[in-house]
Formats: structure tokens, sequence, C-alpha cells
């Protein structure tokens, strides 16, 4: 057993290869390399989850930098689960968050039971107000 003592946060968005194995086998979907070699350098900002020198876990900020915010890519290693280190990394984003504008407007798309991690954060459901969309390219 890993002493959670062994992992640490890096500020920094993973590197497009750590990005891509993560959403895989934390069994998010896939992107491409090209998706995701152009998407993250726009990462307003990114953690990696260190355990020595592999990344293990991961979260970003994408938006517009002023106005719009998105919390996304909240993913770890399967053998690295249930250890609370996605409260690590919401933490750091969290941090993160509260240097932004009073007025900027953050949200996520939470998948369940995670969202019972989001709440912790002061994130709020917004249904039925609004609901949450999505559109795929295909």
């Amino acid at each position: 057993m890993i002493d959670n003592s062994a992992y640490r946060i890096e500020l920094r968005v993973p590197a497009v290869d750590d990005y891509m194995r993560l959403r895989r086998e934390a069994g998010l979907s896939p992107f491409s390399r090209e998706a995701a070699e152009k998407g993250l350098p726009n990462s307003i900002f990114g953690v990696s989850l260190m355990l020595d020198n592999e990344t293990v876990g991961m979260g970003r900020i994408i938006g517009d930098g002023g106005c719009f915010f998105q919390v996304t890519d909240i993913a770890i290693l399967p053998e690295h689960q249930g250890r609370g280190l996605a409260k690590w990394i919401m933490a750091a984003l969290s941090e993160f968050i509260a240097t932004l504008p009073k007025t900027a407007y953050v949200s996520l798309i939470a998948d369940v039971p995670a969202n019972k991690l989001y709440a912790q954060f002061g994130f709020d459901e917004t249904a039925p107000r609004s609901v949450g969309m999505a559109r795929k390219v295909v």
C-alpha cells in the first residue's frame, strides 16, 4: 500500500501522452492525439498528480480567461483511486479559482457520484433552472 505522502501535486498541465493515458485508463472518453496536442497548450490552468516520476492523476481549467471557465479532465488511474486524491486535485484547482474575477462563471459536468466531491468545493447543481447539454462532433 502506497502512503499518501508519496504523492505530490505539480502545477502544470500533463504531457500529451500522460493526458491520453489517464483519460483512457480512468474510463473517460478518448480524444485524438491531434486534439490533445491542440487543446492542452490552451489550458488556463492544470495540475498533475505525481507518484515519483509518473503522472497518476490530473485536472484542468479551460475557458476564455475572464468570464467563463470550466473544470475538466479530473482523472486518477484506477489503482490510485479511493485515497482522497481527487480532493487534492480539486483543492489545487479551487485555489486557482479563488484568484479569478469575482464575476467569473465556473462550471463543470459532473458524473455521478463525483457530483458529491464537487459539491464539497462549492459547486451546486443548476437544474431545474438550467441543465447541462453537449454536442459531440462526429
